[in-house]
């Protein structure tokens, strides 16, 4: 099923999150513009999201990272953090939040080398790791086409495009 949203069709993912939760917490990771924000918004409508590229959000969660436990209420059962690999001084009161709480987390990020790198508490067997990689031909049904795959990639910003030339430079880091 897909409908639209602005100029990108909604494109239902494989991947179902609410019943991976239900299991345990998940380090949702992939290259940028994957849609991994755009699924947690359309997946988990429930759930609380800390989105770390919010400026006002990054700052008040990196100068007291305790302020989420403060912020959460025994309704908050599933909490997603936003571009985690930002701000992985977090990682210690997720993990916290996991065992004294039985919160599970969404923890998305397009950088698992900077946060393996960082020698930060990756929760030890608390969460599970998913990779949510460009679409495929299955989600993407009547709309796959071939060529244009093999032209364009299946990034879904860049696969739909109305100019996926300009849109593949400005994702390239700049020379």
């Amino acid at each position: 099923m897909t409908t639209t949203n602005g100029s990108l069709p909604i494109v239902e993912r494989i991947l179902d999150l609410p019943a991976l939760l239900k299991k345990k917490s998940h380090f949702l990771l992939g290259p940028r513009q994957t849609g991994k924000t755009f699924l947690i918004r359309h997946a988990l409508k429930g759930a609380r999201v800390y989105d770390l590229l919010d400026s006002s959000i990054y700052m008040a969660l990196s100068h007291r990272p305790a302020r989420i436990s403060e912020e959460l209420s025994p309704k908050d059962r599933v909490v997603v953090i936003d571009e985690i690999q930002r701000l992985p001084e977090l990682l210690n009161e997720v993990h916290r939040l996991i065992e004294e709480r039985g919160i599970r987390f969404v923890l998305t990020g397009s950088s698992a080398r900077k946060l393996r790198r960082g020698g930060v508490n990756l929760l030890g067997g608390r969460a599970r790791t998913k990779r949510l990689h460009p679409l495929t031909c299955r989600e993407l049904g009547d709309r796959f086409d071939l060529a244009r795959a093999l032209s364009r990639g299946l990034l879904p910003s860049i696969y739909f495009s109305d100019d996926p030339r300009a849109d593949l430079q400005a994702y390239q880091i700049p020379g």
